[in-house]
């Protein structure tokens, strides 16, 4: 199995195949609004403007499974990113990470790349996880971990390392 084996829906409620970013590179990351690390959005973007010419592009996935942080409509969402930190990059519908309920893609990223000590939970929002342009999980980061630390991780798998 690859991450281009499963579907999430869009903002707009519409089924979309990840298959539509088949040979790209991709950071997924859980994502929420009124999280300490919400300002992680202006990095991501970074991220988004310079590499996606180049094959990459960053999956949001908007989680209010921790301390209720992500509490909007998927509408409030898309307002919020795009006119906060002018976001381009694709923010879908809020899905769940952990639990009996949490989304496939999620279930999929935790068991191909555990965290700390094995664990298959996600700890907090802004957890991070790099894709190949195979589709196979490469790396995991902790929210800790600032979008620019990632930059030469991407430029691995980009083909682009200086």
């Amino acid at each position: 199995m690859t991450v281009y084996d499963f579907h999430a829906a869009t903002s707009t409620g519409e089924v979309q195949s990840l298959q539509a970013y088949k040979g790209q590179v991709l950071l997924i990351v859980n994502t929420a609004s009124r999280c300490g690390f919400t300002p992680q959005y202006a990095g991501l973007q970074q991220l988004q403007t310079t590499y996606a010419s180049r094959g990459f592009s960053v999956l949001g996935f908007p989680c209010n499974q921790f301390a209720g942080q992500e509490p909007g409509s998927s509408e409030e969402i898309q307002t919020f990113c795009r006119d906060r930190y002018g976001v381009t990059f694709p923010v879908f519908a809020k899905v769940k990470v952990n639990g009996h309920d949490a989304h496939p893609l999620y279930r999929f990223l935790k068991k191909e790349c555990p965290g700390f000590a094995g664990s298959e939970m996600i700890k907090w929002n802004f957890t991070k996880f790099l894709v190949s342009p195979q589709g196979r999980v490469v790396k995991r980061y902790p929210p800790t971990v600032s979008p620019k630390d990632i930059v030469p991780d991407i430029e691995t798998l980009l083909g682009t390392s200086n």
